[in-house]
C-alpha cells in the first residue's frame, strides 16, 4: 500500500477496508502491531515530543484521524482516501469484527465506562466478542505493578485487538512500550471512544465530523479541559501547514527547473 509524506509523516493512505484487510492479516499471523490515528493535536505535540516522535518511526500503521488532515492533503496534491479515527473504527468495522468472532479487549476510561461501552456496542452488535474491559489507576503508566497486571490481563484473555482509550499521547507511549509484552496482533489508541459508547459524552452529530467542527463539539462538550488544546496548541498547524504549502511549491519549482534543463 503507497504512503504519503505530510508534515514529515509516512501516512498509509487506507480506507476502511485497508484497515481491515491490514488487520485480518496480522492476525492471522499471530504478530504484534501497534497503529496510530494521526490528527492535528498530534501533529502539534509531535514537534517537541521526541519520544511521541519515536513511538510514530516505529508504528506499523499511520492513518489520518482529522478533517484537516484530509483537507491538507487534498490541497497539496497528496490526496488521502479516508479520515480513519480510532472513534469509528468499532461504528465502521464492527459487523465484521462480530462476522469474524474477533477477541476484542478495552482498556481505559472511568471506572465501569467500558464495561457500558462493551454492553451499548453489542445492542449494534449482538455477537461482538469483548473478552475484557478494564479500567486502569490515575497514573498507571508509571505503576510497574499495575504495568504487569494489565499484560497478564492481555496474556489469559488473548484479544486479536486491544483499543487503548486514554488520551494522547499516552497511550500510544503506552502501547508502544508494551505491545510485545502483551503479544497481540493489533494495538490502537481510540481516546474518548468508551466514553463516547457509554453515552458518559456525546459525541458531535455526523455533520459536525464531515465539515471538520468535531473539535467545535468537543470544545462546547469540555471547555475547561479543552479550551487550550484547541484555542492556543492546535493553532500550531496552521504554521505547520504553510510550511508544508511552501516546501510542496520549492518542489516544484525545482522539478520544473529540472525538466527544463534537461530539455535544452
Amino acid at each position: 500500500m503507497a504512503k504519503i509524506q505530510l508534515f514529515g509523516i509516512q501516512f498509509d493512505n487506507f480506507d476502511f477496508d485497508d484497515l481491515l484487510q491490514f488487520m485480518d492479516t496480522v492476525i492471522s499471523e499471530r504478530r504484534s502491531t501497534y497503529i496510530v490515528t494521526c490528527n492535528v493535536d498530534h501533529l502539534v505535540k509531535l514537534q517537541k515530543d521526541l519520544h511521541f516522535q519515536e513511538v510514530y518511526a516505529q508504528a506499523d500503521v499511520v492513518v489520518a484521524d482529522g478533517m484537516p488532515i484530509i483537507w491538507a492533503s487534498k490541497i497539496l496534491g497528496k490526496r488521502l482516501k479516508q479520515k480513519l479515527s480510532g472513534s469509528d473504527v468499532l461504528h465502521y468495522l464492527g459487523n465484521q469484527f462480530q462476522q469474524k468472532q474477533y477477541r476484542l479487549f478495552f482498556l481505559g476510561a472511568a471506572e465501569g465506562i467500558a464495561e457500558l461501552a462493551a454492553s451499548n456496542l453489542k445492542k449494534k452488535f449482538p455477537r461482538i466478542n469483548v473478552v475484557g474491559c478494564y479500567s486502569p489507576t490515575y497514573g498507571f503508566e508509571n505503576n510497574d505493578e499495575e504495568n504487569a497486571r494489565i499484560v497478564q490481563m492481555m496474556q489469559e484473555t488473548k484479544p486479536d485487538i486491544v483499543f487503548v482509550g486514554v488520551g494522547a499521547p499516552k497511550q500510544e507511549k503506552w502501547i508502544y512500550s508494551y505491545y510485545k509484552q502483551y503479544n497481540v496482533p493489533v494495538s490502537i489508541g481510540v481516546g474518548a471512544s468508551f466514553d463516547f459508547l457509554s453515552g458518559n459524552i456525546k459525541r458531535a452529530p455526523r455533520i459536525f465530523q464531515r465539515i471538520g467542527l468535531e473539535w467545535f463539539w468537543r470544545l462546547c462538550q469540555e471547555p475547561r479541559r479543552l479550551w487550550r488544546r484547541y484555542l492556543v496548541d492546535d493553532l500550531i498547524y496552521l504554521r505547520l501547514l504553510l510550511r508544508e504549502l511552501r516546501a510542496t511549491r520549492a518542489d516544484k519549482r525545482n522539478q520544473n527547473l529540472s525538466k527544463g534543463g534537461e530539455m535544452e
